[in-house]
């Protein structure tokens, strides 16, 4: 058999580039979120929840297109010593909540919560690869693809108002060794690590990696959690061109590694050229309700989504419309009233709740006088006679009467956002889709 050309070798880096993409943005991220001694905020020891205790204020600029419809509880899980039992000990009465759990390569495994388990008290020993034993009674079994999980816990919030409640549950919420369960869960002290870069985000790290960097901590990586099953006509690629689970890029011949230099670039230039091919637009809102959470082979899509919203939902727990131009198919931009209008036959069909969010050209909420950044269902909206609700996206009040309808923008460009929780079928199935937004 003929040795690969390095050309080949160049497309096989580019597409494993694309493959590792999502394994290296959650090592990132996992590193900066449990490097501390304590949970403080967004970030805790691993094994332990952090738990967001309120909404981003106007001036949060931590994380672009911040939700404002719930409080996220998340945790770093390491099942390599023995599986950890997650357990919500609270009925939440109906109030919506999911636990989504995501294997190192970003999918959905698993997602206990209002949709699949039901609102009331629950336990789920989360497994390793290979382990066996017994649980204990009341204790339902989670097997995990990799060692590595992260849970990121979103609980039904209906304004500041309802933090206490929200806080409750919230503590009920508890991650014990299985060895423990049943007895006090041990105090999980964690330690912080000076190497660890605390000051740049992930997602800016992963992008300034040059490839011997990338693939040096991609494929180790790979060697430690471990591919999916169906992974393996693309891991014979990479392993002919040099590229296997645990090799180092320095191992390669040095002409090799010279014509790999440009890998990531042109890999992040593939990525970002595809992005707005990602789902079909329906009157101008992006519908992306196709393998979102859950990828199977469909790599490019998966690396997309981590680099634009690690984390993202299963398409059956929330779908988030992103609008990308009214209805004259022009950009949206502050200077310019609009009007959100849904007939009664119209209104998003959810078993949970939706909510519309207005954000600044960057993806920042923007800050009004009324502390108002996303407007939906649980609000005291105005109907019309024929029961049509309209919303009013503009800078300026629409008049006292129509202010319970308004959502403040500001001068410059602006981004929607829908957001569906627990979609119902329509939404699945592409036949509901949000009307245009049109000028005022």
């Amino acid at each position: 058999m003929p040795e690969p050309t390095v050309a080949w070798i160049h497309d096989v880096a580019v597409d494993a580039y694309v493959y590792l993409y999502p394994l290296v943005s959650m090592e990132l991220t996992r590193q900066q979120m449990t490097n501390t001694e304590r949970a403080s905020g967004s970030h805790a020891p691993t094994n332990q929840f952090a738990h967001l205790r309120a909404f981003p204020a106007g001036d949060f600029r931590e994380v672009v297109r911040p939700n404002f419809d719930t409080l996220y509880s998340s945790a770093w899980l390491d099942l390599r010593d023995e599986p950890i039992v997650v357990s919500a000990g609270e009925d939440t009465d109906g109030r919506y909540y999911e636990l989504p759990m995501y294997d190192m390569w970003t999918d959905a495994f698993a997602v206990p919560g209002q949709r699949t388990s039901g609102t009331g008290p629950g336990a789920w020993a989360v497994t390793g690869p290979g382990w066996q034993g017994n649980l204990p009674d009341g204790v339902a079994r989670i097997d995990a693809p990799t060692p590595g999980v992260w849970i990121i816990g979103r609980t039904q919030t209906n304004g500041p108002a309802d933090y206490p409640a929200v806080h409750a549950f919230q503590d009920t919420l508890t991650l014990t060794p299985l060895s423990a369960w049943g007895s006090t869960a041990p105090e999980v002290l964690g330690s912080v690590d000076p190497g660890v870069d605390m000051a740049t985000p992930p997602l800016q790290q992963a992008n300034s990696m040059d490839a011997a960097t990338y693939f040096d901590l991609g494929l180790r990586l790979l060697a430690e959690q471990g591919p999916h099953l169906t992974d393996g006509p693309l891991l014979m690629r990479m392993e002919r061109a040099g590229l296997g689970a645990g090799a180092t890029f320095g191992d390669l011949p040095t002409s090799t590694q010279e014509a790999l230099s440009d890998v990531p670039s042109a890999a992040l230039a593939s990525m970002t050229a595809m992005l707005p091919r990602l789902a079909n637009v329906v009157n101008g809102w992006q519908m992306n309700i196709d393998t979102m959470g859950v990828y199977g082979n469909f790599y490019v899509k998966r690396a997309i989504v981590a680099m634009v919203g690690l984390g993202a939902n299963a398409a059956e727990d929330a779908v988030y419309p992103l609008a990308m131009a009214d209805a004259d198919g022009d950009a949206f931009d502050g200077a310019t009233d609009y009007v959100l209008r849904f007939a009664a036959d119209e209104l998003p069909p959810v078993d949970a709740f939706w909510s519309l969010t207005m954000y600044d050209g960057e993806g920042f909420q923007i800050p009004n006088a009324l502390d108002r950044f996303a407007i939906g269902d649980r609000d005291a909206l105005q109907f019309g006679p024929d029961c049509s609700l309209e919303l009013y996206l503009q800078h300026s009040s629409p008049g006292a009467e129509r202010e319970s309808n308004w959502l403040p923008s500001a001068p410059g460009p602006l981004g929607l956002t829908l957001r569906l929780y627990a979609p119902q079928r329509p939404v699945l199935d592409g036949t509901w889709n949000p009307p245009p937004v049109h000028k005022a």
